[in-house]
């Protein structure tokens, strides 16, 4: 045989196997149906188990493995071929819905946005980019946006979620999937941090450089080419900046922005001291409600999968059955449920897509917990 008649035989076992398919997956529906009628959950841990060995044992020993994969994919797009036929309309899909619904067209320019630290911090440079005339109130914690956000007291909060050198600023996460708050902005600002002090301060007299832990960790090459200088944390880059403008001692110096040398009237000593020249960190705009503006492209799932062989494989799965690009996947430790974790998911879909309805309910059949936590456009 040449391959020109591999490639025919194959074809026509490939029209053979698809009418098989569709005849299998007809047959989960009325398998569906009865388990409705019976009150039986969709899924049945042991059946499938036994199946698995089951079809295994019965291919040639050098496909054996190779099938087991096979039958594994086709149990999961049975299941949600059966969670579509009986699941009632999911409570997530109908919140995007109703959200594209009561948005406004156009993304304001002017609100009330809380930001943490002082003026000057990135996060109000980064609300000025969302926002042409933002009215920006300052809150000394991350904690403290999510709370005036919560509270009505600012519509929006603008904070940093992850950074190109340090990564996810994980006390935010954190705080997204405890609050009742939506994502519904976010933006990429270019970080580059100086080395401030007080005029007529000069290297050799530095004792001490405070900033923030992110900014320490994106500066660390810098920080240990000086090894008599002690590093001092603390809440926000243009706070440390404050703090050695108002401070008597002259040994003390700030990593923050150029900005803040101007702001606070100090000198800079060393200017761009990151590790890495394009040092960008991503802020996220979030809201009391979910709020979907046209061009959003973005959405933020938290999951917590069910503790069995192959789920996160599952997942995986269902996108890329839709063609769904996944351009973010981290793992956090669930609080207070020893080694246990919790997955978030950023998808890249348009909103406006009927196929993030679509995949929301067969991502829900196969998790433990699933949080939406919105859906955006992303300013770069």
């Amino acid at each position: 045989m040449d391959i020109n008649d591999y490639r025919v035989a194959l074809d026509a076992l490939d029209a053979e196997l698809v009418a098989l398919f569709c005849k299998r997956m007809e047959l989960c529906g009325g398998v569906a149906q009865w388990k409705q009628a019976h009150g039986k959950p969709i899924y049945d841990r042991s059946r499938e188990r036994d199946k698995l060995n089951q079809v295994s044992a019965l291919a040639d020993e050098r496909f054996s493995s190779y099938t087991r994969c096979l039958y594994r994919s086709l149990m999961g797009y049975s299941r949600a071929y059966q969670h579509e036929l009986l699941d009632a309309p999911s409570q997530i899909s109908e919140r995007i819905l109703r959200a594209r619904a009561e948005t406004p067209e156009l993304f304001p320019s002017r609100a009330t946005v809380a930001c943490q630290g002082v003026e000057g911090a990135y996060s109000s440079l980064a609300c000025e980019k969302l926002f042409p005339e933002p009215d920006i109130r300052f809150y000394p914690a991350f904690e403290d946006v999510f709370a005036a956000v919560d509270r009505g007291e600012c519509r929006y909060g603008v904070l940093p979620i992850e950074n190109s050198t340090a990564g996810s600023v994980k006390a935010n996460y954190d705080l997204l999937v405890k609050s009742d708050c939506y994502i519904v902005r976010s933006t990429r600002l270019l970080v580059g941090h100086s080395l401030l002090a007080k005029p007529g301060t000069k290297m050799e007299d530095l004792r001490v450089i405070y900033s923030h832990e992110q900014a320490l960790d994106q500066c660390a090459r810098f920080l240990a080419s000086l090894p008599n200088v002690e590093v001092r944390p603390c809440a926000n880059t243009a706070l440390a900046a404050k703090m050695v403008a108002e401070s008597e001692d002259p040994s003390v110096a700030a990593l923050s922005s150029r900005h803040c040398a101007e702001l606070y009237g100090l000198s800079t000593l060393a200017e761009s001291v990151q590790d890495a020249g394009a040092n960008r960190t991503r802020f996220i705009c979030i809201s009391k409600k979910p709020e979907i503006y046209p061009g959003a492209n973005r959405t933020t799932l938290l999951m917590v999968l069910k503790h069995r062989p192959g789920a996160l494989f599952s997942v995986l799965e269902r996108c890329n059955e839709l063609g769904v690009n996944l351009v973010k996947l981290e793992s956090r430790p669930i609080p207070e449920r020893d080694f246990e974790v919790q997955f978030y998911f950023d998808l890249d879909i348009a909103a406006a897509s009927p196929t993030l309805t679509r995949l929301i309910p067969a991502l829900e059949a196969e998790a433990e917990e699933l949080k939406y936590l919105g859906s955006y456009l992303e300013i770069v």
